[in-house]
């Protein structure tokens, strides 16, 4: 195994790896901003450099610095977490050419499934059912005007290079098309640095549900299926598994579909295939080549541990995980919390925490990098904690997390705690009858 892994991230995530290293026996190395000095990652790796300013684009985008670091504390491999350069092909390829393990897939194809359009080729070439729309790029306004015309409004522009629905614009009529066409070219080439746009059939009353998986050089196997469907702002707030919309034969077809295409492209690591789903028909949405955010409530559900697994599978090159032995049972639900308003159209609210009391008990796991006299920045993205809760059924599973976020105090700063009790409470949320467009037209405060 590794003898000593530096982390390129921050916050929860960065904890998160160093737990997993821990338990393996790993040394870890942590680079922070300026600001982070005193965060939760530094104080737990047994190394830390500082890469630079608050700024992301001079630590944690900042290439350069990071592979100082590496070369300073003589890291063997870079585990990049989620966000950040966790997707960014070029670091990926500089970081292997120093001779270094990138703990993820390669580069050739975090790029090709990072372009949306290169990835819905892929997943139609090897059997996934794809959304009617353009075959590729969008060069121009009056090539947009005729495939909206075509698949027939409303329509979803999507930015070719990008995510968390940046560059992203829902257009309900031809009249709307020309704004919001170079809307989003211009937010695609501020965000991602590539103005591509593609655009999609838009679905009005869509489930989100996406795939983990673990693949290695001779296997792929599935963690079962989440429904992220709980959004706002394209953005999720509250995942669990299994999904309560689909049937076992949906369910099977899905998992078999995505092992299939994933073992196609030779995948190393852990990965993330998401899909639309609405009128009992899914649809491939993206490929996400990297660890995700929502992760622990699949490792709940099934007693895996996906970090561990990932450096195993970057160290050896395969997993070591069978089909066969992978047995979800249960229910499990897992809620971001966010140090934000949402009172006051979810407005960050950086501070320093003066009171904090994390849940505990039976089957409750709390993932985080925060604690009393923690400073929250504005700087970066404003997710703070996890709770993770499993049930022996859906409706234990939603009790155990409403007492979970009861135990949950959290002074000095707003939260979205609870907004998710208002959630988890509500009568749509309990019957499952809502879809991702839910929380954007709900009330709530």
């Amino acid at each position: 195994m590794f003898k000593k892994v530096l982390i390129a991230n921050r916050g929860e995530i960065a904890v998160r790896v160093i737990r997993a290293c821990k338990e393996w026996g790993i040394k870890t190395v942590a680079i922070h901003s300026n600001v982070d000095a005193e965060s939760m990652h530094v104080r737990l790796a047994d190394e830390s450099v500082c890469i630079g300013s608050h700024q992301p684009q001079n630590s944690y985008l900042n290439i350069s610095s990071i592979m100082s670091a590496v070369d300073l504390t003589g890291a063997e491999a870079v585990h990049p977490g989620y966000g950040f350069l966790s997707e960014n092909a070029k670091f990926s390829e500089i970081v292997n050419r120093h001779g270094i393990k990138f703990i993820g897939p390669s580069a050739e194809i975090i790029s090709k499934m990072g372009d949306k359009i290169e990835a819905k080729k892929i997943a139609k070439k090897y059997g996934l059912p794809i959304i009617e729309g353009s075959e590729g790029g969008v060069k121009s306004l009056s090539e947009a005007k005729s495939i909206c015309k075509e698949i027939g409004y409303p329509v979803l522009i999507k930015a070719a290079g990008g995510g968390g629905g940046k560059g992203m614009k829902i257009v309900d009529e031809e009249s709307k098309l020309e704004n919001l066409f170079f809307t989003a070219k211009s937010e695609a080439k501020k965000f991602f640095n590539n103005d591509e746009l593609y655009i999609e059939k838009y679905f009005e009353n869509p489930r989100h549900i996406e795939v983990q998986i673990m693949s290695g050089k001779n296997k792929t196997v599935q963690l079962g299926e989440r429904d992220c469907s709980v959004q706002r702002r394209h953005q999720k707030l509250i995942e669990e598994t299994p999904s309560p919309v689909l049937t076992e034969e949906q369910r099977r077809d899905l998992l078999e579909k995505t092992v299939k295409m994933v073992e196609k492209i030779n995948y190393e690591g852990a990965g993330t295939v998401e899909f639309i789903f609405e009128n009992g028909k899914f649809y491939f949405l993206e490929m996400n080549t990297r660890v995700q955010v929502e992760h622990p409530v699949t490792e709940v559900q099934t007693g895996i541990d996906i970090v561990k697994e990932q450096l195993w599978i970057a160290f050896t090159g395969d997993t070591a995980l069978k089909q066969k032995d992978i047995n979800p049972r249960g229910h499990t639900i897992e809620c971001r919390i966010n140090a934000e308003n949402p009172a006051l159209d979810f407005q960050p609210s950086p501070g320093i925490i003066s009171v904090c009391h994390q849940p505990s008990g039976f089957r409750t796991r709390v993932d985080g990098s925060i604690f009393q006299g923690c400073k929250i920045t504005p700087y970066y993205d404003s997710l703070i904690a996890k709770v993770i809760c499993k049930g022996r059924n859906r409706t234990e599973a939603i009790q155990r997390t409403l007492r979970s976020l009861d135990e949950f105090v959290l002074e000095g700063i707003d939260t979205t705690i609870d907004l998710h009790k208002k959630i988890l409470n509500h009568e749509k949320f309990i019957s499952s009858t809502f879809d991702t467009n839910w929380l954007g037209k709900e009330k709530f405060y």
